[in-house]
């Protein structure tokens, strides 16, 4: 229980009793809860305020009475900093458990349905360089840690190439060393950036939107594959044609070498053109088939939607089949298909696989990797579900016998979830990033279908994300 001082808002000796959703734990301060992010059950803190609302409290920590026993020694030298990585000070074991939790919790506090025993989580084998993709941001502002600031030594040159401080969006903290991907990415960002310093290149600013270099994507594919996309601000091409040059040189393993001229004013390309400068214009995965018995290619493209934990999703992926329980003579759908990973995945089992996925670029990389892999009973559509899922598309294509959806963070469109009351598939495959939008679509579901089985999948260790798949089985 902690005391509260009124002129600055100062709670003292809070003990944090319970993890919650998104990386925070919590505590009960006169019958509030307060909500503590970077703490674990069993610290003992002084709490600054900086959110008062009537249901709740949210606080930084400002000191440290006594540390629970569940912390350990972050590995990583920008840890609490740069914003990834955020439960790197819990053991992974714990870390699992919290997860495993915030699943439960979500479908008994929100979805308020009946929850079947569910299993322990499935953890990732990897808990380091398991990313096949980052994005760093070139910036002339970069954020300087506390030690720097009381170093007293003066920092001229500001440029760094990193990630965004969380909540600054012109703040970019420059990364020495990177551990969610392997090798060569740290190899190339380094590089990158001693040779942009060298060489006078411009570093973009945020604010004032001028600069040369803008971002840069690495991929790196379980095939060994490289694929590397720089985002330029402007076109100057015989500045640019000597930093590729130099860049391929450098480093010739690659497998493609990609770049985008974005002039706008925010970072995203999916409305730009990226074009290549070397090599292919994608990357290859492997995969086993959900029989284990072909062996899978998917073509990544500069766009394509991979999950970024490529081991982990044929975890992943093994759970959805053996929920869905595909048969020969079964219609799927699979919902949110991006690069038609799930339904390729499956199509071996099954009679006929429709996916249908908002970004036309993913259908396309979809139709691709059926025909890449001699698959010919799927079929693709590109378009918003809300819109493309209605009576003729059911009568165009047949009822479904399974429904795979995986959804974005934000769950599935009311319209759709209707639509699925209406139809009433005898199972529902529900994959999600996001267990509380997954929760209430639950309850909305749960007007014709049970929960029958639920499984926890880690995709990202040392981050508070979990993966949800939940099995909903025609009521009789």
């Amino acid at each position: 229980m902690g005391r509260r001082k009124k002129k600055n808002e100062i709670l003292e000796h809070v003990e944090i009793i319970e993890t919650a959703a998104e990386g925070k734990s919590l505590a009960k301060v006169n019958d509030q809860v307060l909500f503590v992010p970077h703490t674990v059950p069993g610290d003992i803190v002084d709490v600054q305020l900086y959110r008062k609302r009537r249901r709740y409290l949210e606080g930084k920590v400002i000191r440290f009475h006594k540390k629970s026993e569940h912390r350990v020694e972050p590995f990583c030298e920008h840890f609490g900093i740069c914003g990834g990585c955020k439960w790197q000070f819990i053991s992974y074991e714990d870390q699992l458990r919290n997860k495993q939790r915030v699943v439960v919790d979500a479908l008994k506090r929100i979805a308020k349905v009946e929850v079947p025993e569910i299993p322990k989580i499935i953890g990732s084998k990897k808990t380091t360089f398991y990313r096949n993709k980052l994005e760093f941001t070139f910036s002339n502002k970069e954020w300087l840690t506390e030690a720097q600031i009381q170093s007293e030594e003066v920092f001229e040159a500001r440029n760094a190439l990193g990630f965004h401080i969380p909540g600054r969006f012109d703040k970019v903290l420059n990364i020495d060393k990177c551990w969610l991907q392997e090798d060569p990415s740290n190899a190339i960002r380094n590089w990158v950036k001693k040779y942009a310093e060298e060489h006078k290149l411009s570093f973009f600013d945020l604010r004032m939107q001028e600069g040369l270099l803008r971002n840069m994507i690495v991929r790196t594919a379980n095939t060994g594959q490289v694929m590397v996309v720089f985002v330029f601000h402007k076109d100057e091409q015989h500045v640019r044609e000597s930093f590729m040059n130099d860049f391929r040189t450098q480093f010739p393993q690659l497998h493609s070498l990609m770049y985008v001229i974005n002039e706008k004013r925010n970072d995203s390309i999916a409305d730009l053109d990226v074009l290549p400068y070397h090599g292919a214009n994608w990357i290859e995965e492997t995969m086993m088939d959900a029989r284990g018995e072909q062996e899978l290619t998917f073509k990544v493209g500069p766009k394509s939607f991979y999950q970024t934990n490529s081991d982990q999703a044929y975890e992943l992926y093994k759970v959805v089949a053996e929920f869905a329980k595909v048969q020969a003579t079964d219609v799927v759908y699979d919902f949110y298909t991006g690069t038609g990973t799930i339904a390729n995945f499956i199509a071996s089992k099954s009679k006929k696989v429709i996916g249908v996925e908002y970004v036309p670029e993913a259908i396309e990389d979809a139709k691709g990797n059926s025909k890449n892999n001699g698959i010919q009973n799927t079929d693709f559509f590109a378009g918003d579900l809300k819109d493309v899922f209605n009576t003729d598309f059911i009568e165009y294509h047949g009822k479904a016998d399974v429904i795979i959806t995986d959804p974005p963070r934000a769950g599935m469109h009311k319209d759709v979830v209707n639509q699925m009351l209406d139809i009433k598939a005898e199972r529902i495959v529900y994959v999600s990033c996001n267990p509380a939008t997954q929760a209430r679509d639950l309850a909305l579901l749960d007007e014709n279908y049970l929960v029958s089985k639920v499984q926890a999948v880690d995709m990202f260790p040392h981050t508070h994300h979990v993966e949800s798949v939940v099995l909903l089985s025609l009521r009789k």
